[in-house]
């Protein structure tokens, strides 16, 4: 009982830093705006400047949201991908599911101007669209391979071999396009490589909100399932659990999560590996019951925090968020591991 009230609090902490982190975002920025003006904004007020109003409500707000939905879904699809190989360093790319989204934004914005003389990158909104829709795309299509190969094979080694595998010919494929691409082309793949919570807006952002928002939950429905495969097959197996359906539920779960961020932000790195660490060690637990919600609102305060410092004052613009996250990550998550080890 003493656990539960523990660990209660602890994710009462976690939501209290997304609100508190969720305020600054909205108030720190290249124009610093008061606490009680962002909540005069939020609450429909018109005495505010115009200019402070369009700030938070076209840019900071949606990329405040951005940022923590893309989190919690990087951070469920790692533990995801952790506890169906029972691999620590496996991720959400760990399948190649990143590098087949990579693969269609690729050949929408490097290979597209060959082909058809114009590339559909330099189309504004509609060339935002194709990007993402690429990016679905090409998710999709490896997630459906990555399905298809677990069908066929029995252990989890050899799946994940092969996922590593297909990343590894992606990515070689995507080399061969660069070569034969103008510089231009290769320098907006390489921007878009680097990962943003700012190219979702309006309509956009609600969208992606939205699916994220379908997505979660029902990750979180498989939280049994994950908790049975933790035990091993064999003893799952005994106790009436399907593996191989288990198993390719998870797969698709957590793919679905990586395709949608990937196609909105771009392929954000470390959050999905290094989160489910994270809050292994402040909960001390394996329990999914516990660690599905902890990653989840883990995963949010650390890409809010990313966020923030990623737009901090004295920066031109914005810093790519894969340059921050790391950087911010790192230090926490072995200090905690550290700490656990002693």
């Amino acid at each position: 009982m003493n656990g539960q009230r523990h660990w209660s609090l602890k994710l009462l902490l976690l939501v209290a830093a997304i609100l508190v982190l969720v305020v600054v975002n909205l108030m720190i920025g290249t124009v610093a705006i008061p606490a009680d003006s962002v909540v005069s904004i939020l609450t429909g007020s018109e005495k505010e400047p115009v200019v402070w109003t369009n700030i938070v409500l076209s840019s900071r707000l949606p990329q405040t949201l951005t940022a923590m939905v893309a989190g919690a879904g990087l951070a469920v699809s790692g533990l995801q991908m952790q506890t169906v190989f029972r691999n620590p360093l496996a991720g959400p790319s760990v399948l190649g599911i990143s590098n087949g989204a990579a693969l269609g934004v690729a050949f929408v914005v490097l290979m597209s101007g060959q082909l058809g003389g114009v590339a559909l990158s330099r189309l504004g909104y509609l060339g935002d669209a194709a990007m993402s829709m690429a990016a679905i795309v090409g998710a999709l299509l490896v997630m459906l391979l990555i399905i298809w190969i677990s069908n066929r094979v029995e252990g989890r080694g050899t799946l994940l071999i092969i996922g590593v595998m297909i990343g590894y010919l992606a990515t070689a494929i995507i080399g061969v396009m660069k070569f034969l691409s103008p510089e231009e082309d290769v320098k907006a793949f390489v921007v878009w490589g680097l990962g943003s919570f700012s190219r979702v807006s309006g309509g956009d952002m609600l969208l992606f909100v939205a699916i994220m928002c379908v997505l979660l939950p029902l990750a979180c429905l498989l939280v049994k399932p994950m908790n049975l495969l933790l035990l091993g097959d064999r003893y799952a197996a005994n106790l009436g659990l399907n593996i191989r359906r288990a198993r390719s539920q998870v797969i698709v779960s957590s793919s679905l999560l990586v395709a949608i961020v990937t196609a909105y932000c771009g392929p954000i790195m470390f959050i999905g590996l290094a989160v489910p660490h994270l809050a292994r060690g402040l909960f001390r637990t394996s329990d999914h019951r516990v660690l599905m919600p902890a990653t989840m609102l883990s995963g949010a305060v650390l890409a809010l925090l990313c966020n923030l410092i990623a737009r901090m004052p004295g920066f031109e613009g914005a810093l790519p968020v894969n340059s921050v996250t790391a950087l911010v990550g790192a230090p926490v998550v072995a200090a905690i591991l550290f700490r656990r080890k002693r």
